[in-house]
């Protein structure tokens, strides 16, 4: 026999040794292969259904995040319009202010002016009658100390009133 031919014994002792192994294997080894196996693939699923469920978790929190978010872009809008209908509020009510302010201003500078004038036109109506009283005096060559007070100077200035009156209207 060559040496690539085994003889009977070494065939025997060989088979005999393959089915020993064979048998521990199935018997010992594959059941516990295929418990690791069967480990991992319940370790596998079990992070994919969890990883699922963080999955939708993240969804619900992403849509209640977007859901803030609008809500508060809408308070800001709303926010930013009461302030705008605000300002323009106080501005029409500063402006209100100051239109009266200055009408009052006005109604005072109007009073005050014409009582300057009745005080300045008093105060000319009695120098211009002692002026024309004077001048008057000049002219004549005599004092007319008396008539400045007379009916003579009331009547001039009604007479220039009436004239200005009818020429202003």
């Amino acid at each position: 026999m060559g040496i690539l031919i085994p003889g009977s014994a070494q065939t025997i002792v060989g088979v005999v040794t393959f089915a020993v192994v064979f048998l521990c294997m199935t018997k010992v080894l594959l059941p516990r292969i295929n418990k690791v196996l069967d480990e991992r693939k319940d370790a596998i699923e079990g992070q994919v259904e969890r990883a699922e469920q963080l999955a939708t978790e993240a969804g619900e929190v992403l849509a209640a995040y977007r859901e803030e978010l609008a809500e508060a872009r809408h308070e800001a809008a709303r926010l930013r319009q009461e302030a705008s209908e605000q300002g323009a509020q106080l501005i029409a009510e500063i402006r209100a202010e100051g239109l009266r302010e200055r009408e009052a201003m006005i109604v005072e500078a109007q009073a005050r002016l014409a009582a300057d004038r009745v005080i300045a036109e008093t105060e000319l109506r009695g120098d211009i009658a002692s002026l024309a009283t004077e001048l008057a005096g000049r002219v004549v060559g005599e004092p007319l100390e008396g008539v400045a007070d007379s009916e003579i100077v009331d009547r001039f200035f009604s007479d220039l009133d009436a004239r200005s009156s009818a020429g202003l209207h």
